[in-house]
């Protein structure tokens, strides 16, 4: 080996049959083939990466630097995405809505949101109450958009699939196809009262009406009922807790909403268990009858142990009452 050879790191030559290591034109002592910020030797075959005539292993490269993209917080190799003051990974620039890829198709920044070209048109339409049809992709201006699989057009973009007649905003989509509303009208389709949509699976009939099972929902907190017991007041359909809250008697004794059956007499309600005589607790029942004493009920024992005196104070001085008892439901 010929004297003038030197290692590139330690400048000292090296012993006869001495392992060295060849990279780029230049030769090292194996240990002194290190990385140059954490000193530790290349293994054979190991990557590493030059940077201003140093090399680096891929670690402490990436730490010094390579960009990190902001969206998986991971190292970037390769090509670079830069956009909204940050660095991206080509598959990590997305449209903020939609999660379509960025990186080749440009984009628009609205309210601090990378968005493709179709979501910033929507979110501007959105802004001023507007549909961008999904078709031509202008600004619905003239009247409702027809609604279709989920997307706004121009209704226009339609013919209804029986008479091909030009569509308006009223169409229904019966198993994906469209058909104006005379034409749906005859297929004896049964329509939500809440949507005012076509219903093609199961049909809730409650209230005079139809409805989709999801949008059959009590008049008070809007939870559907999916099959669950409802109550019907004024036109309107309530969960049996709302019912009770809005609706319900109170009990005179224990001021609990009654569930079930309910004594009402003298202008209140009791639960069953809870009427009886104001004066000796004796329970009452619906077959019992029962004296109105300054508008509390006294069973007729306690009545006969009154003074003479005090019954002729009374308004009615021998007045029988009979329980009247009834569900709410």
């Amino acid at each position: 080996m010929s004297n003038s050879m030197t290692c590139s790191r330690c400048e000292e030559g090296f012993e006869e049959r001495e392992k060295i290591v060849n990279a780029g034109g230049e030769v090292w002592h194996q240990h002194c083939f290190v990385c140059a910020q954490c000193f530790r030797p290349f293994t054979k075959d190991a990557i590493f990466y030059e940077f201003e005539g140093r090399k680096y292993c891929e670690h402490d490269f990436h730490v010094l630097f390579a960009p990190c993209c902001v969206k998986c917080s991971e190292f970037i190799i390769g090509r670079v995405i830069k956009a909204m003051n940050s660095n991206w990974h080509p598959g990590c620039f997305k449209c903020e809505l939609c999660q379509d890829v960025l990186t080749d198709k440009g984009f628009f920044k609205n309210a601090g949101r990378a968005l493709c070209n179709s979501c910033n048109e929507k979110e501007k339409a959105a802004a001023v109450g507007k549909y961008i049809c999904f078709k031509c992709r202008a600004v619905i201006d003239d009247g409702s958009p027809l609604k279709f699989k989920g997307e706004a057009y121009h209704p226009y973009h339609f013919n209804c699939k029986t008479c091909g007649v030009e569509l308006t905003s009223s169409a229904r989509e019966i198993k994906g196809e469209l058909y104006c509303l005379r034409c749906h009208d005859k297929m004896g389709i049964p329509i939500c009262g809440a949507c005012r949509r076509p219903i093609e699976e199961r049909v809730v009939t409650a209230l005079g009406k139809q409805w989709h099972v999801e949008h059959f929902v009590c008049a008070k907190c809007e939870k559907p009922f999916f099959g669950h017991k409802h109550y019907e007041k004024k036109g309107l359909a309530y969960c049996e807790t709302h019912y009770h809250q809005l609706f319900g008697n109170v009990c005179f004794v224990c001021n609990k909403v009654i569930i079930g059956d309910t004594i009402t007499a003298l202008n209140k309600a009791w639960c069953p268990d809870h009427f009886a005589c104001s004066f000796c607790d004796s329970k009452l029942t619906e077959k019992s009858k029962f004296y109105d004493v300054d508008m509390r009920p006294c069973c007729k024992k306690c009545y006969e142990k009154f003074p003479v005196e005090f019954k002729k104070r009374l308004k009615k001085k021998y007045t029988e009452h009979l329980i009247s008892t009834k569900s709410i439901f």
